[in-house]
């Protein structure tokens, strides 16, 4: 189960501050996350599908009854645990409570029993969210636009950051090495949610030239500039309602950051020589392939709007990161290569398997995929003949035989372990050995199972 989708998150609703004051100290020693409201109005305004908790609700309240409480929570959200807690051992309530959708209910004073519900709730809770999470997954996968492959852990845990945020208004910054994606990371942001509908427009800060990316970010006036005969509206303006992609974002000249800051800041464009600001309802996403903090630190990029553009920072990691993905985005890129060129995809024996697995890929996808493009023009053979042979994994014809089968065997202990999370008894399961021998070898190899758990 994801960690975030734990349940931990307690809501105690009670008119008696004794009550309240009593049950946040026991369920904090416990290790929940708890907040105490002493009517249910409040409390409900808390309250929606995506509350990761439970709620401890007394029933007899005044204005709003734990009853009518559990009616409006079920209206939205009939799988939200509410348990009850009464001063009165009333058979009726308790009857009319479990009806209605209760989870359990309690006679004050509270006992030990109460705990474990809380401890039941809270994993049915999780199991819950955990669904519902995956069918999002499920259909986002299932539906049109961009996909991005990868099943190791670094990746899994960024999709998952994307789909949280992928239908909020936030601005998002992606970081990534050069070929790792980031156009690709940004279309799925925009592909899979609400504005999907809307204008993608992408803009490549460090090619538009700096006399003219404030007329092409914002639009000019006619009459504005030299040539200007009419009116142009800018790229903001263009993408109303959808996404504005901006790669290379550390190429923005420094004169043009403070405005770029206030578009930012007020949903507002002004044109160039207009006196006219247009509301805009966009979302920005930005892109980088440098360490911008550092050129914060140098003054060479405006803090900021670094730190306006970071709150939402998505990570890309590179392809030597998450080689478990290799061999599965190679056939992808293989298929779409077969079918553009009408040829058959490129066949991998193990040993060009090893190869593809065991290389660094500088490049990232990026290499990958032009490898795999040249797999399938030239076939497997050739494409890796062509190239430097020490290009993937460094194996030289001077090599010997030990040599070689040391380099591979490493590979190969180095592929399972990523594959199984870092998990030693299913690395010994896939390579069918043994626990002392998997650990030798490891040692031999300078491998910690930590490196594969991220």
């Amino acid at each position: 189960m994801i960690d975030s989708l734990l349940c931990k998150h307690i809501i105690v609703i009670d008119d008696e501050a004794m009550i309240r004051d009593s049950l946040k100290q026991l369920l904090t020693l416990e290790g929940y996350t708890v907040e105490c409201f002493n009517d249910a109005s409040t409390a409900l305004s808390k309250l929606s599908r995506r509350y990761n908790g439970i709620v401890l609700s007394d029933i007899n309240m005044p204005t709003m009854n734990g009853l009518t409480l559990l009616e409006q929570i079920t209206a939205f959200d009939s799988e939200l645990p509410v348990i009850f807690l009464t001063g009165y051992a009333d058979v009726s309530i308790a009857v009319k409570a479990m009806q209605l959708g209760a989870y359990d209910l309690f006679e004050k004073p509270l006992n030990e029993h109460l705990l474990d519900c809380i401890a039941r709730a809270c994993d049915k809770r999780s199991l819950v969210m955990e669904n519902r999470a995956l069918k999002v997954v499920v259909q986002k996968a299932s539906a049109p636009g961009v996909r991005i492959l990868g099943d190791t852990p670094k990746m899994q845990h960024m999709m998952h950051l994307l789909n949280t945020v992928i239908d909020t208004p936030t601005d998002i910054m992606i970081e990534g090495e050069t070929g790792t994606g980031k156009e690709l990371v940004a279309r799925y942001l925009h592909d899979q949610s609400i504005r999907s509908s809307c204008n993608f427009v992408a803009i490549n800060c460090g090619a538009v030239p700096e006399q003219l990316i404030e007329s092409e970010l914002f639009g000019a006036a006619s009459g504005a500039y030299t040539g200007a005969t009419q009116s142009r509206k800018g790229k903001f303006e263009y993408a109303q309602g959808g996404t504005v992609f901006l790669d290379e974002i550390e190429s923005t000249p420094m004169s043009l950051q403070v405005k770029l800051l206030r578009v930012l800041e007020e949903r507002k464009v002004t044109p160039v020589g207009d006196n006219k600001a247009i509301d805009l309802d966009i979302r920005i996403v930005a892109a980088t392939k440098v360490d911008l903090l550092s050129l914060v630190e140098k003054g060479e990029f405006r803090a900021d709007l670094y730190y306006r553009l970071s709150l939402v920072k998505v990570n890309i990691p590179p392809l030597r990161d998450r080689k478990a993905d290799i061999l599965l985005l190679f056939k992808h890129f293989s298929s779409i290569a077969a079918t553009r060129y009408h040829k058959p995809p490129a066949p991998l024996n193990s040993e060009i398997q090893q190869r593809l697995v065991a290389y660094d890929w500088p490049g990232n996808v990026r290499e990958l995929r032009n490898q795999a493009e040249r797999a399938v023009l030239l076939g497997a053979e050739l494409a890796f003949t062509e190239v430097n042979t020490q290009q993937f994994g460094g194996l030289s014809p001077d090599l010997s035989l030990s040599e070689k089968v040391a380099f591979y065997e490493q590979s190969l202990i180095e592929y399972a372990l990523e594959q199984n999370h870092g998990s030693i008894k299913n690395t010994m399961e896939t390579l069918q050995i043994a626990r002392k021998t998997l650990y030798d070898k490891m040692s031999k190899y300078n491998l910690n199972r930590d490196m594969f758990t991220e």
